[in-house]
């Protein structure tokens, strides 16, 4: 099992170092909430502001979640005791681990969360270091402490804290498990409660898994546990008191022996301990989880070509019905923060389980079905929903809270339950739901993508990544020195990587003919084609790209943006019917709001501006928004007056003739565009809420605004993406970094940005 979503992914040590080093070192950073701009802003924030509400929580503790963001505030905590598969390797080690834990609570459920590495190994003191933090927090997620001793601090943790308390490595892996159980079940017509189990393994997760699945109608007689020795029976006297609680009564003693007949192999211990022929020997319609990571017991194939009629989950994600704690710990902690439980009780974990079961069997949208390549309906392939899905983020959290509504842990119930759900669907920005979509798809439909500057750094780590990722096939384009280079990024074997070398390559007269053909009626003589053709990578990588050596390509770190698109445009010429243009995208952790034309179009008729927008609204829905389409302008119909503004107003009355199936409003200024409040002064405008796509008069005000908004703001930044030409081209800012190049590179060959 896992909780990290590219398990399977390669990448060398020289790159996962830069990774968590370059620009501020780590994951994480604190970023105040409220403004800090002024001496009255400090003397709110500190003192003397601050003694209202310390006096007010004072006064009543509860007040804490209304003043301070202890209610949406999680602490990821280790003594890194059991850091991954990596074992002991002491607090400080295990920090990497717990800030990539925390960002993946603010990642997929917008959970603000702290890593606190603990330097003891000493129970009672691991024990009162974390009881005492309880004022500072609404939750704790304990994380890669071994067992026996992480059943001991969970254990009197919950006991002694009025706040959840949660181990991830044990009740994570377990409610993901019995989800995909409750699945398997239901696809094989078989109960939980007749069931036969097999657990192999005898660990923290295994344990975990064995007790929830107890807790949800398995018979106690029905499960056999197994650790390296063997069964472990009633009698057997080298077990611990938490091993010996799932003893059966049994005179089987092999793992061979346990499996005959068994209806579910449930793995957590190593790889390669289920051998085909003990798969051969269970009950018709098997069900098997083999979690060890990041080899399974058993690879799906052997267990499939052992028995066809198998159900097979694993920990991978490049295998169907992956088991990631990701589906779990994030939106549970969501659940239980939004009611102010104190725990995470077995009805809460049950809750989460049957509403990730239910998900994975409702329709599977297209987004995730294209990204995964699973079939559009629930079934043997597909028992456990995409890390990826959206809609986790919306089901399991209602589902959590309510548990604990109706357990009575709950301190703050919801009453508008359907309110709630809506509010969880505003938290999180489906542009990072799609662009993971993305990269998953292209895993599952690698294309080939050209890198024409693969001399620079960065163009080849990128290349590295996308290759080493299983995005696709990196096509590089550059001189004999390439293979010396990628030796020195640490890869073995560089004769593996396709190269493309102007000044030998066999495919020169063949790029001539073409590149001649379509420019001789436009002042060029042959020996100009063979010149550009010889000394240009631009030019040499777009004719590649026409003659079907690669499906996309992607440009721009040497030279300036207008200078590479003028390369590409004598080689590539725009779609049929289509304005070619690019887009900024500005990516919070809520919103993205998409800006056009950022790159080319100096003055834009009404026409393009028109062909923009709807455009722009395309890759907004292909991103998962509903466009919402503000025209820009120091205007607000007609306030100023102006003399530029009829090209506005006539695009928007294009718009009308089109009767396109999106919002539209212009002209108007940003604040109107994207400020609620200011939007209220203006009754009749036709967006409904704020606008996430904005058209811009001209180039010269959108490619300064997006400068700045890059240099200034505090949103990711994706782009220009270059839209509307007849292949798919992208041209990179000068200053991007190697993950800016693959996510140009994937939404290119993923048709996301086209």
């Amino acid at each position: 099992m896992t909780d990290k979503t590219s398990n399977t992914i390669q990448f060398s040590e020289r790159e996962a170092l830069l990774f968590h080093s370059e620009g501020r070192p780590g994951k994480i950073e604190i970023i105040a909430s409220k403004p800090m701009a002024t001496q009255r802003d400090l003397s709110l924030a500190y003192s003397p502001g601050v003694a209202v509400p310390v006096q007010a929580i004072a006064d009543d503790p509860a007040k804490a979640y209304d003043y301070t963001a202890k209610g949406n505030l999680v602490a990821v905590i280790s003594n890194g005791t059991a850091i991954l598969g990596m074992g002991n390797l002491g607090a400080l080690a295990s920090k990497p681990v717990m800030e990539g834990k925390a960002v993946l609570f603010k990642r997929f459920a917008d959970v603000d969360s702290i890593d606190l590495e603990v330097a003891t190994e000493d129970v009672d003191a691991f024990i009162n270091c974390v009881a005492l933090l309880e004022p500072s927090f609404g939750g704790i997620n304990l994380e890669d402490i071994k067992a026996p001793e992480c059943f001991i601090i969970e254990q009197t943790l919950r006991e002694r804290m009025n706040i959840p308390v949660f181990h991830d490595d044990q009740h994570g892996t377990a409610i993901i498990t019995a989800a995909g159980l409750i699945n398997a079940c239901l696809l094989t017509k078989r109960s939980l409660r007749d069931i036969k189990i097999v657990v192999n393994g005898a660990g923290a997760a295994a344990i975990a898994c064995t007790e929830l699945m107890k807790a949800m109608g398995v018979q106690h007689d029905n499960v056999i546990m197994c650790d390296r020795t063997g069964v472990i029976y009633q009698g057997r006297e080298d077990v611990n008191q938490w091993q010996s609680a799932h003893a059966a009564v049994t005179d089987r003693r092999t793992l061979t022996e346990a499996l005959h007949g068994a209806d579910v192999f449930l793995g957590l211990s190593a790889a390669g301990a289920l051998k085909p022929e003990m798969v051969k020997d269970m009950a018709p319609a098997p069900i098997i989880f083999a979690m060890a990571n990041p080899e399974p017991e058993i690879r799906p194939e052997l267990a499939k070509e052992a028995r066809p009629d198998a159900i097979i989950a694993t920990g991978r994600s490049d295998y169907p019905n992956q088991v990631n704690n990701v589906l779990g710990f994030p939106f549970i902690f969501r659940g239980a923060l939004d009611v102010r439980a104190s725990a995470i009780n077995d009805a809460m974990k049950i809750a989460a389980a049957q509403a990730i079961a239910e998900l994975a069997r409702e329709r599977v949208p297209e987004e995730v079905a294209a990204a995964y390549g699973v079939q559009h309906v629930f079934g043997p392939e597909y028992i456990i929903p995409a890390p990826f899905d959206p809609r986790l983020m919306e089901i399991v959290p209602a589902a959590v809270a309510k548990a604990a509504m109706d357990s009575g842990v709950a301190t703050r119930p919801i009453l508008d339950m359907e309110g709630y759900r809506q509010t969880l669907r505003a938290r999180l920005n489906p542009t990072t739901s799609v662009l993971s979509l993305a990269y998953e798809g292209a895993r599952a439909h690698p294309k080939r993508v050209l890198f024409a500057e693969a001399e620079e750094e960065v163009v080849l780590r990128a290349a590295i990544a996308f290759k080493e990722g299983g995005y696709g096939t990196p096509v590089l384009i550059g001189r004999d020195d390439v293979p010396d280079r990628l030796r020195a990024l640490g890869i073995q074997n560089p004769e593996e990587y396709e190269l493309h070398n102007s000044r030998v390559s066999p495919l020169v007269p063949q790029m001539v003919d073409f590149l001649y053909a379509r420019l001789q009626r436009r002042g060029y003589l042959r020996r100009d084609c063979e010149r550009m053709i010889n000394q240009d990578r631009n030019i040499f990588g777009a004719v590649l790209l026409q003659l079907g050596h690669a499906d996309a390509m992607i440009t721009g770190i040497t030279r300036t943006w207008a200078q590479s698109m003028r390369e590409v445009r004598r080689v590539i010429d725009p779609e049929a019917g289509r304005t070619p243009f690019g887009i900024h995208l500005m990516v919070g952790q809520s919103h993205t709001v998409f800006i056009a034309d950022t790159t080319m179009n100096e003055r834009p008729t009404a026409e393009q501006m028109a062909d923009i927008a709807e455009q722009t609204a395309a890759v907004a829905r292909r991103m998962g928004h509903e466009p919402r389409v503000a025209f820009l302008s120091y205007s607000t119909f007609g306030n100023p007056k102006g003399t530029f503004l009829e090209r506005i107003r006539d695009a928007v009355t294009e718009l009308d003739k089109r009767n396109v199936g999106f919002e539209y409003e212009g002209e108007m200024t940003p604040d109107v565009a994207l400020n609620p409040k200011q939007m209220a002064n203006y009754p009749f405008a036709r967006l409904s809420g704020p606008a996430n796509v904005l058209i811009m008069p001209g180039l010269q005000t959108a490619h300064i605004s997006a400068k700045l908004l890059r240099e200034l703001g505090g949103d990711s930044v994706i782009g220009p993406m270059l839209i509307g030409m007849e292949k798919p081209v992208q041209i990179a800012p000068m200053t991007s970094t190697a993950s800016d190049l693959m996510t140009l590179a994937v939404l290119a060959a993923g048709g996301i940005a086209r």
